[in-house]
């Protein structure tokens, strides 16, 4: 994790009886999976689980595992409810999205990585999203086709 550094010290700690924010039980994600997430969330893999021991080349579970160590370093401050809170609201979503059939893992194994091949985008022909919308509403989403419109009209 990378240290805040202020210029005039850090304006949390000003007041006499100021208490430094708690410190992270794990220092790095690679920390966190290896030594909490795996030992303790096991699963049978193979079927309706999977993994990769390359974990990390996967961007989606970088992302996914980096969500649940920073709400587990949160709520684990939590009195009483807050792991309870971790798992409902953070780990029972996540976790058969990670590990599930077609999760990021979907194609590898703990012996084999296989990367999974992303989508191919085409470019829109000139003009698709011209026609008087703003950047603003351009990308609030697909501004409805002509075609598309008419035959939703039928």
């Amino acid at each position: 994790m990378t240290e805040i550094s202020w210029p005039d010290g850090d304006p949390a700690l000003d007041g006499a009886d100021a208490v430094p924010p708690p410190q992270p039980v794990y220092a790095s994600l690679d920390d966190w999976v290896s030594q909490h997430f795996l030992p303790i969330y096991r699963r049978p893999l193979g079927g309706e689980y999977r993994w990769c021991a390359a974990w990390w080349q996967h961007a989606e579970a970088i992302t996914r595992l980096t969500a649940l160590w920073h709400a587990w370093e949160a709520l684990r401050l939590q009195p009483a409810t807050g792991i309870a809170t971790w798992l409902r609201d953070h780990l029972d979503h996540q976790l058969p999205v990670l590990l599930g059939r077609a999760g990021p893992f979907a194609q590898c194994s703990e012996q084999e990585h296989i990367e999974i091949r992303q989508a191919e985008t085409e470019q829109p022909p000139p003009g698709w999203w011209s026609g008087g919308m703003g950047a603003t509403e351009a990308t609030a989403g697909t501004p409805p086709r002509p075609e598309i419109a008419h035959q939703a009209g039928d």
